[in-house]
């Protein structure tokens, strides 16, 4: 008999989960993990890019490890983890050495790839943080249906990159914590002002790293209002 379990921290629900490697480029081999819905084809891809490496961000910082936690069997999204060049995690660790967001190009480029000769559909590229950098400097061209941007800082990405996204046919929607540490929702209303698609959400409360079950609810909810509308929202229990 079933019983309706509460989604909260620390919950896994029913995934295929693959361990998956890619090369790319530049000759290195890059490791993650893949999440599946079970039984049925994703509706959609999220090709997740981690917050900075040498602050501690890797494939199972925690919004990504609970996407690919829930949002498989939630949300019907196929969720693809891995670490950038150098980074390490449970899974492995990437050959090469962080680039300064320069070098990952490639990494962000043989993600795409992975995800494309797989076949999964409707690709997302979701960046947090250093991530965010990732999408914003070299996504604008890939055959994506645009990026997903957790706490963006906008430390590494010039105006002029920004300005590639302007009306590109691809979506761009802006999470922006109120009391982010590196860009405010009234800075980021000026500095995408160039991007005049960019849906900006700002999230009360919020704070960069999004700690906490409802800052993880909040994210998540977002994702998948953006990527699976019709998943949206998220239910609070679920039927184990």
């Amino acid at each position: 008999m079933s019983e309706a379990v509460e989604v909260r921290s620390g919950i896994e629900l029913p995934a295929l989960r693959e361990d998956i490697s890619f090369v790319t480029n530049d000759g290195l081999t890059l490791v993650g993990e893949l999440a599946l819905p079970v039984n049925k084809a994703p509706a959609a891809t999220l090709i997740t890019f981690h917050p900075l490496p040498t602050h501690g961000g890797f494939m199972d910082s925690h919004i990504y490890r609970k996407a690919s936690n829930r949002l498989p069997a939630l949300a019907d999204l196929a969720v693809l983890r891995f670490n950038t060049r150098g980074t390490s995690s449970p899974r492995g660790t990437s050959e090469g050495v962080f680039g300064e967001g320069i070098t990952e190009q490639a990494d962000l480029e043989a993600a795409v790839a992975f995800a494309l000769a797989r076949g999964l559909p409707n690709l997302w590229l979701v960046g947090w943080s250093f991530g965010t950098e990732l999408v914003l400097k070299y996504g604008h061209d890939k055959p994506v249906l645009g990026g997903i941007l957790l706490s963006p800082p906008l430390h590494r990405t010039s105006v002029a990159e920004l300005k590639i996204w302007a009306n590109n046919g691809k979506r761009l929607v802006a999470l922006i914590p109120e009391f982010d540490d590196y860009l405010k929702p009234a800075e980021a209303a000026v500095a995408f002002a160039v991007v005049p698609q960019l849906e900006l959400v700002a999230v009360a409360g919020g704070k960069h790293l999004w700690v906490g079950e409802s800052a993880t609810k909040t994210v998540l909810n977002e994702i998948v209002r953006v990527s699976n509308p019709a998943k949206w929202p998220l239910p609070e229990t679920v039927q184990l």
